[in-house]
Order: structure tokens, then sequence, then C-alpha cells
């Protein structure tokens, strides 16, 4: 298994700039391997991604040095055995309310003695060609990313609980669901949402956990890294729609 350079930046105390993509377009993956993202978030929860279309997705990304990881639609092991297998590096598992929805996340993702999780010769493993599964185990164990979602208030009550379990190496603010959840739909803006997203990176930044959030711009991204935040991601469409706007009006003048 390929070292996950994502999070070696990580331990290293880098800050580190992904993008969330929903569309299975492998040449589209490929291409962001030239514009300097450290990772892509291949959205198996809110488009149309399945297991099939995020391995070619993450075979995209290993040609160019991206990692890749997956957004899984539920915190349930079988569903995230099938996303890992792909030989993406890490999953994102939305919606950790308590520190056992974090512990099974974590066991769905590592193999034995810290995890649960199945053991074949897939593409993760290079089908079993490459090193000795036993070899293999071991540093799937060392370099998958473990993303833990918090999108909820019930979620912020049981953070300092979360915050403990071994094995979670990101605790990831999800601002729409969290706004939604407060009672704020669409409105992240919202004072009490924003109070939510400060009160969830003080106890994510008093821990050992890198804090990390969607942003939706860079003035968002800048924001967010001076608070603490070194996983930082962005959905692509955020990017690009403004980037298609600013060059239709400056082109017909």
């Amino acid at each position: 298994m390929k070292t996950n350079l994502t999070k070696a930046k990580l331990r290293a105390g880098e800050t580190v700039h992904g993008a969330f993509f929903r569309t299975p377009d492998t040449s589209l993956i490929e291409l962001q391997g030239f514009l300097g993202w450290d990772f892509l978030v291949l959205d198996g929860e809110h488009g149309t991604l399945q297991p099939r279309d995020i391995e070619d997705q993450a075979r995209a990304c290993e040609l160019r040095g991206l990692t890749a990881i997956a957004r899984v639609t539920h915190n349930d092991a079988p569903t995230i055995l099938r996303f890992m297998d792909t030989g993406a590096q890490g999953a994102h598992i939305p919606f950790i309310n308590t520190a056992d929805d974090a512990e099974r996340a974590v066991q769905s993702i590592k193999y034995h003695p810290r995890g649960q999780r199945g053991l074949a010769g897939i593409r993760a493993a290079e089908f079993g060609r490459g090193a000795p599964l036993s070899e293999y185990v071991q540093q799937a164990n060392a370099e998958t990313l473990v993303v833990a979602q918090i999108e909820t208030g019930q979620a912020i009550e049981r953070l300092p609980e979360i915050v403990k379990v071994d094995g979670v190496d990101v605790v990831f603010i999800g601002p729409n669901d969290l706004a939604h959840s407060l009672g704020h739909a669409g409105n992240i803006g919202h004072a009490d949402v924003q109070a939510a997203m400060q009160r969830i990176a003080d106890i994510v930044l008093a821990s050992d956990k890198v804090l990390g959030l969607m942003v939706y711009d860079s003035v968002g991204a800048r924001l967010w890294r001076e608070r603490g935040a070194r996983y930082i991601t962005v959905p692509f469409e955020s990017v690009l729609c403004p980037a298609v706007k600013h060059y239709l009006q400056d082109a017909r003048g």
C-alpha cells in the first residue's frame, strides 16, 4: 500500500487542502493532480458514485500523487468495506454522534488487531500480488485516514468522548447538516451555527485530533486555517462556478 501523503503531512503539522467530487469522470479527477490539491474526497454519500466508480477514481488519483478519500453512505461495516477495498486511503464517515459511532467507524476501516475489517486480495491489497497480506494489513492500519463527520447537536454534546477514540484522525465539521440539525437549514452564517462550529473547534483543538471542515471559498479557508483547522475541503462546484461566471462576465465585457 502506498504512503498516505495527506496523513503524513498532517502528522508533520501541515495543513492540507482537498475538494469534494460527486461525478464519476476519471479524467477530471486525474487533471486535479496537476493543480495542487493534496487529496480528493470521492463523494458516495451525496452523489451517484458507487464503489466501482471510486475504484477507477482512486487509480486516477494515484497517477498524480493525490490521496483518494471515500465518503461513504453510512456508518456500516459492510458498506465501508466495499468503499475501502477500492484502494481509497481513507474514509469520511457521516453522522458520528457518539463515541460508539466513532469506534464502530474505526473498526470498520482498520484490520485486526485494531479493527474488524474483512481481508481479501482486493485492489487495495494489490490483488494479493504485492506484499504479503500480513504486511499489507500492518501498512493499511498505519496509512488509512479516519475522518469522523460531526453534523448534529447531539454530536457536539458527545464530542469530548468522541475525540478520545483511538484511530480517529480528523474530526470534521459538516456545516450544512449541522445548521439543519440546529434548526437553521441553509443558514450556516447564523449565530447559533457559528457558535456551534467554534465550540467543536475548541474541543477538537484541545485534543490530539486534527480539525477539519468544509468551506466554500478561499476566504473561508484562510479564516478556518487561522482558527486551527488543518484538513480543509471545498466542494469542487464552489471553485468551478465562480471561475466560469468570472470568465463569461469578463469575456462578454
